[in-house]
């Protein structure tokens, strides 16, 4: 009798205390999960006179599907828990290394003939950042950039040295050739060919340059901005910089404040347009100092920068960004802008023209 007692009242202890577990396993996983942020990625591919009535349906799915690859990428990051500084890398490496995009594979030539790229990183957390500029033989800047970050007291590095630095850190130098293709050859001879008054050729017939004639004024980047579990805002940025550039010019899109910012406070920014007037204006870093000074949304500190104070200076061009609460916004003031996002909810967005 009492040995049954006893044993009842086990299992009946038991079955409480196994309650009691599920429970407690319950609510701690639901208070893991309400502890992690929400994660938002949002991308460009560079803005311009991008004209939808020039552009063939087959064109516009190939970047609509570069776009769409390149944020989902950056987006299965953040969803498995991987940092916003990752996902930035795998969204950018992408579209350097699609022809479609001025950077890397595919970037503009300069009055030499030969590729330049510059790329920059920055984390909002710790506001640490790396950028390099000019650089000639590395496949992909923003790892080069993200590398700067991560293993150099500087936080740019340019040319020369920042490739001998890239190599201490296990980079391979690639061939300058490697970057070119026919389209920006093209695009480069018939500058060089106006700028000398000569007869214009190649001819604007040239069935490779009618194909890509709907963004030929495109003034091209590529970049992303995302925001991880943790609440942790990264943005980079990267290009090849100007058709015909001289002398060794550095845009923006490798400039701290200018083509790229990032902080956990307010939000971060990519930038994409005529870089002289980026630099002026510090484009990323006053739309985010409008967020935090003028408790402003980041649509309308975008908006303030884009619409206003650029309209003013007559520059071209347009950023992407998310905020610390998960938000993403988009501002271009030219007729179109390569860019694409996944919000706070997972729906995916990707446009290409002013009214798309």
């Amino acid at each position: 009798m009492l040995i049954t007692k006893y044993l009842s009242f086990s299992s009946l202890q038991l079955a409480l205390l196994t309650l009691i577990f599920c429970v407690a396993l319950a609510t701690s996983v639901n208070a893991s999960a309400a502890d992690k942020h929400p994660v938002a990625i949002a991308i460009h591919g560079g803005a311009g006179t991008i004209r939808r009535e020039l552009m063939s349906p087959e064109i516009e799915a190939e970047y609509r599907a570069i776009l769409s690859k390149a944020i989902l990428s950056g987006h299965k990051v953040l969803t498995a828990g991987g940092s916003s500084r990752d996902a930035i890398i795998a969204t950018i490496t992408l579209m350097e290394d699609s022809p479609l995009f001025n950077a890397g594979h595919g970037a503009v030539f300069n009055h030499e003939g030969n590729i330049e790229l510059d790329a920059s990183i920055m984390e909002g957390r710790t506001l640490n950042a790396g950028a390099v500029a000019a650089i000639t033989q590395i496949k992909s800047p923003i790892k080069l950039a993200n590398a700067v970050l991560d293993h150099s007291p500087h936080v740019m590095l340019v040319g020369a040295g920042a490739e001998i630095f890239a190599q201490q850190q296990g980079f391979k130098l690639v061939a300058n050739d490697s970057f070119k293709t026919e389209r920006r050859r093209l695009q480069f001879e018939r500058i060089i060919n106006q700028e000398q008054s000569t007869a214009e050729l190649p001819e604007t017939s040239n069935p490779l340059l009618l194909k890509y004639q709907f963004d030929e004024k495109k003034l091209g980047t590529v970049g992303a901005v995302a925001i991880d579990q943790n609440g942790d805002i990264a943005a980079g940025t990267s290009t090849g910089g100007m058709t015909n550039k001289r002398f060794g010019r550095v845009g923006d899109a490798p400039i701290i404040g200018a083509g790229t910012y990032a902080d956990n406070e307010s939000c971060g920014i990519s930038a994409t347009g005529h870089g002289e007037y980026f630099i002026r204006a510090a484009v990323a870093h006053d739309i985010c100092a409008r967020m935090a000074y003028k408790g402003i949304s980041l649509q309308q500190a975008q908006d303030e920068v884009v619409q206003g104070k650029l309209v003013k200076m007559e520059a071209s061009g347009g950023v992407i960004g998310v905020d610390k609460d998960a938000n993403v916004a988009f501002s271009f003031n030219s007729l179109g802008m390569y860019r694409a996002s996944i919000n706070q909810h997972g729906d995916l967005l990707v446009q290409i023209f002013k009214q798309d």
